[in-house]
């Protein structure tokens, strides 16, 4: 049974570490003073790179979920199923949505997933590689394509992001009454102790999450834009 924090897993945030530092400094390095994304072969390069990684073992662990099927559990409906999608649309095409959701799930919500893992298979079971690899590098794709190619959101990608979310909960929490099932940790809280423990019973946690995304999603909004500005309609 995997356990968290045990050295495995501090080595695979070691590794994780290494890797955003590593990011950083050859973002910084192929971006050059002046240098827009795609513009540059070594910046292209990093960026087809990551995005096929993402699709490689987003693809595997889809799969590999799969066997043995369970309704309640094999579907790929959590955040991090469907987060390396965007990761990898984003890289290779810089569409506003998928940038948009890359920013925050990536270096939010499959952020979560690296520091309080639901994983249950230990190293060295073929899962274990499958789950680390994808989530890590949901979050390396979001580092390279959100900060190190500097593209941060805006309100508007703010207010696109939190109704994409917002819709995905509603559409994962009918499928859970359906199933019978708790994808996304929606319906109730994970068998394992987690950060959600924290935030009272359920539904009053569901609602508290809410606000804690939505509010923190906003605080990392305002580094790229300040504060929103409302316009008012002239009388």
């Amino acid at each position: 049974m995997f356990s968290a924090y045990s050295p495995s897993h501090l080595v695979v945030l070691a590794i994780f570490v290494a890797g955003i530092v590593a990011l950083l400094v050859a973002g910084a390095q192929l971006r050059g003073p002046a240098d827009k994304p795609g513009e540059n072969r070594g910046t292209r390069r990093m960026m087809v790179a990551l995005a096929m990684a993402n699709v490689v073992f987003g693809v595997a662990s889809t799969l590999t979920a799969l066997v043995p099927f369970s309704a309640r559990e094999s579907l790929p409906l959590q955040i991090c199923d469907l987060a390396w999608v965007f990761v990898a649309w984003g890289l290779l095409t810089l569409h506003p949505l998928a940038t948009s959701l890359t920013y925050y799930w990536g270096l939010t919500l499959s952020l979560q997933a690296l520091l309080q893992p639901t994983l249950t298979e230990p190293f060295p079971d073929p899962e274990f590689f499958v789950f680390w690899a994808k989530h890590v590098l949901i979050v390396w794709g979001a580092v390279y394509l959100t900060l190190c190619l500097r593209h941060g959101p805006d309100w508007a990608a703010y207010r696109r992001s939190v109704a994409w979310t917002f819709g995905w909960l509603v559409a994962v929490l009918c499928l859970n009454a359906v199933l019978d099932s708790n994808y996304g940790y929606v319906s109730a809280k994970p068998s394992e102790s987690t950060v959600l423990d924290l935030l009272g019973p359920w539904p009053l946690l569901l609602l508290v999450e809410m606000l804690i995304v939505a509010g923190g999603w906003a605080v990392i909004t305002l580094p790229w834009t300040g504060r929103p500005r409302w316009t008012h309609p002239v009388t």
